[in-house]
């Protein structure tokens, strides 16, 4: 099930609200809570919901043995973390590197002529495995660290971990930021009203924004040997806009759903594309996922408290693991030690702009040319577009190519992407809000307005479209 269906927004959303605030206590309210979440998880492939309570039925059980051994058992509660991880990561593991794995070793046997190869399995991805192991690894690692109180509620842990509106795509929120909210949170008028103006606003992002630039990404890209410069560009800045429009647009709605629970989630998006290097890019996209890397990762490997060596090292291997996290691909590793070079070549000041215009400009270059990699498949088309765009050999074939997918909507659809990604509109409405005159009241009813207008659009574009799939469920 996806927020973006007729399914979701008119049946399933309504019934549960409704249950929720029906329903007298926390503890009631968190089993309709979790019993919906389960629903909304097993809709489209009820089969993977036996591999999420697996997982949660062998975390609750393991942190629970590392919470009852004490620090005279350093070793034994080191050992116990380290087999709950390996577990985890191995159903990850599994489910999502096998067949990458076996597609690499029958690669590398061929090259010595070995006979003989491995057969892939057939098996499917469970939709928002990443995620969701991601989370549950932070409950147990915080367990282990003293940071958290283990959950003795298996009810409460399982709600932690497939609350629906954060389960599918994010973002990946950490046990210690929801802790007190799972056992107690509160519910007001106005932290309803916030949530519902998040909900629309992301609403309005994926179904206009994400989805019309979207189109024209994956038209020019369903044949590569037709792209050229104009188009070339033209598909990677158009994907640009959606992957951000997308993925924020999800993070939105999420964080709108959970506001009307009473749980507030972090924010996973801070205006990404106004980063003036790509250290601070990392800092303002998707940031449940660099945080939870920074936090688990980086910093136990060390940080940069070993010497800047060592530093190199670890942020080569945190960008390795958020290609590979991304997916099985060449593609997304290359995408992933794409950004880590840049990040190593900032914190050596080999590159150093002190510029703040120059410095947009190289951090947006470098973000678009990473997102070569992310979209295309296969690491031969991705350089292969890469060449075209650079080769800066514009033919007529290829601007009437580029013109065939220029309309008004699309105009629009770009220009509210750009104008959207930088703070300038929310500055300037805080800015009027905030000052008491007549004028502010006006701007506060305006804003419901257009609310309520761009809700209505983004209906009619849910109608007119079949299927509304966000980008991240793949990973």
């Amino acid at each position: 099930m996806v927020f973006t269906s007729a399914v979701f927004l008119f049946m399933f959303f309504p019934v549960v609200l409704g249950g929720y605030y029906i329903i007298p206590t926390i503890k009631l309210k968190n089993l309709w809570l979790l019993i919906s979440s389960l629903v909304f998880y097993a809709w489209g492939e009820p089969r993977f919901i036996t591999i999420m309570l697996l997982e949660i039925v062998i975390n609750y059980i393991l942190a629970f043995i590392i919470n009852k051994l004490d620090n005279k058992n350093i070793m034994l509660r080191k050992i116990t973390l380290i087999f709950t991880v390996v577990i985890d990561l191995g159903i990850l593991g599994f489910y999502k590197y096998i067949n990458f794995a076996i597609s690499n070793i029958n690669k590398f046997t061929s090259l010595f002529i070995l006979e003989g190869k491995i057969n892939y399995i057939d098996i499917m991805l469970p939709i928002g495995i990443s995620f969701f192991t991601f989370q549950i690894l932070s409950y147990v690692i915080d367990v282990y660290r003293k940071e958290v109180k283990v959950q003795k509620n298996i009810i409460n842990l399982a709600l932690y971990v497939a609350l629906f509106p954060q389960l599918i795509a994010g973002p990946i929120v950490r046990y210690i930021d929801v802790e007190k909210e799972i056992s107690y949170r509160k519910h007001s008028l106005p932290l309803m009203y916030e949530g519902i103006t998040r909900f629309i606003v992301g609403f309005f992002k994926k179904m206009f924004i994400a989805n019309t630039l979207g189109f024209i990404t994956d038209s020019i890209f369903k044949d590569i040997s037709t792209v050229g410069t104009l188009s070339g560009w033209m598909a990677i800045l158009c994907y640009m806009m959606q992957i951000f429009y997308d993925f924020s647009a999800y993070s939105d709605m999420a964080i709108g759903l959970g506001k009307m629970f009473g749980f507030n989630f972090k924010e996973n998006f801070n205006y990404p594309y106004i980063s003036k290097s790509i250290q601070e890019f990392w800092r303002r996209w998707h940031i449940s996922l660099s945080t939870w890397f920074k936090d688990y990762l980086y910093i136990p490997l060390g940080g940069n408290r070993k010497g800047k060596y060592r530093t190199y090292i670890n942020l080569f291997i945190v960008f390795f693991a958020t290609g590979i996290w991304h997916g099985a691909s060449w593609c997304f590793i290359a995408w992933g030690l794409f950004h880590g070079l840049f990040m190593i070549l900032e914190r050596t000041k080999i590159i150093n702009i002190k510029n703040p215009f120059i410095g947009r400009v190289y951090t947006l270059l470098v973000v678009i040319v990473g997102w070569v990699f992310f979209r295309v498949e296969g690491m031969h088309n991705a350089l292969d577009v890469l060449k075209k765009m650079f080769d800066f050999n514009v033919t007529d074939i290829d601007i009437n190519n580029c013109m065939n997918y220029i309309n008004g909507q699309v105009i629009l659809a770009f220009i509210l992407a750009v104008i959207i990604s930088t703070p300038f509109i929310k500055n300037t409405y805080l800015k009027i809000r905030d000052k008491n005159s007549y004028l502010s009241n006006c701007v506060v009813i305006f804003k419901d307005i257009v609310l309520f207008a761009v809700f209505i659009i983004s209906i009619s574009y849910m109608v007119a479209s079949s299927y509304n799939p966000f980008i991240y469920f793949r990973f």
